[in-house]
């Protein structure tokens, strides 16, 4: 049975969160504090966390800094629950380690669709030789590495995907209803930028030249075409 850390500090919404999840079969360790949640995540290996961003003490953002530095944890899926629905915040938190974000209030069956779809999507491929390549930027899909001009990219799990998708796709035009719904894994019904943001902060990561292969195509999609060396 997977267990799935929940860190919110209202009562009723953790509760509630348990109370669902628990229902879908999952186990659930809920925690009012983020420090609290991390004493135990070593131990309990958890398979997925959902954090707030505002909470008591250490806030939600710090802590997935935190998880993300620990190495046994760096491609644990992670999803922002919050009433933050600045696109600031928004882009904050993905860009600070989280691979989804979804804002509150919030439906239980979305919320347990999107943990399904990171679940699935946070299993390790096992086939050797899974490399791609295209001009400085390459891509491991095994060990889950990017490298870019020969230095490595930390990458969340969904930019990970948005650069492997669209590099296996390579100078063909992919729809934004084709990125959603191979990367998020369901008929996605929840905030219609949080692909734009993905893209955003993969393409700051990967720095001017690496950012520069991910083109846009207005009104349909993204475009990845390689880079001159």
């Amino acid at each position: 049975m997977e267990r799935i850390y929940i860190i919110e500090d209202d009562d009723n919404i953790r509760d509630l969160i348990k109370i669902a999840l628990e229902g879908f079969g999952y186990e659930v360790s809920a925690f009012e504090k983020a420090e609290d949640a991390l004493k135990g995540i070593e131990s309990d290996k958890p398979a997925l966390a959902v954090f707030d961003l505002m909470l008591p003490g250490m806030d939600g953002l710090s802590a997935i800094r935190r998880i993300r530095s620990m190495a046994s944890f760096k491609y644990m899926p992670i999803m922002v629950l919050t009433a933050k629905d600045r696109e600031f915040d928004k882009v904050a938190g993905l860009d600070g380690g989280a691979d989804d974000y979804m804002t509150k209030p919030f439906g239980v069956m979305e919320l347990a669709a999107r943990i399904r779809s990171l679940l699935r999507r946070s299993v390790r491929e096992q086939v050797q030789g899974d490399e791609l390549e295209q001009s400085f930027l390459s891509l491991n899909k095994k060990t889950r590495e990017v490298f870019c001009q020969g230095t490595k990219v930390e990458l969340t799990l969904k930019e990970f995907e948005l650069l492997q998708y669209l590099m296996e796709n390579h100078s063909k035009v992919v729809t934004r209803d084709e990125l959603l719904n191979h990367i998020w894994g369901y008929d996605y019904d929840g905030e219609t930028r949080t692909l734009d943001m993905h893209i955003r902060t993969l393409r700051q990561k990967l720095g001017e030249d690496g950012g520069a292969c991910i083109k846009t195509v207005r009104g349909v999609g993204y475009r990845f075409v390689g880079a001159e060396k």
